[in-house]
């Protein structure tokens, strides 16, 4: 499974592209925590925003998830797991006073790169400082 990468995939890259353009500035593959061993996909640090792009097979999107045929205990064990973790993840995050936004990689990115500048842009003016979890295509 080496062959799927952990970071820079496409749909990051394609969201990362319009946030640049849209002026926003943003860091990679960070951790919003430092004591705590999970890392964002995209960290807006001023304002406290942790960005995260899950893969449809990867975090078992309810769309598009199709449970492997092979070895299928493994891989539903893996799934949940995953799935555990990130649940895990974004309340560590909220606890600790960060926004935390989810996206499946099918969604357009100009949708994600919307709400993403919306969430940063409304921490920034004060509107929204206490931690949310914020989530894309009705997750």
């Amino acid at each position: 499974m080496r062959a799927n990468r952990g970071k820079d995939t496409a749909p990051e890259l394609a969201l990362r592209r319009l946030l640049h353009a849209s002026g926003l500035r943003y860091r990679v593959d960070a951790r919003p925590v430092p004591q705590v061993r999970r890392r964002a996909d995209l960290v807006f640090p001023g304002v406290r925003v942790a960005v995260f792009v899950d893969g449809c097979f990867w975090h078992g999107c309810p769309e598009h998830y199709r449970p492997a045929t092979r070895n299928a205990e493994f891989w539903q064990e893996k799934i949940e797991g995953n799935r555990s973790r990130d649940r895990e993840t974004n309340e560590i995050f909220r606890a600790a006073g960060w926004s935390v936004i989810r996206v499946w990689e099918h969604e357009a990115p100009e949708t994600a790169a919307e709400l993403v500048s919306r969430e940063v842009r409304a921490r920034r003016s004060g509107s929204r400082s206490s931690p949310s979890l914020v989530k894309g295509d009705g997750r």
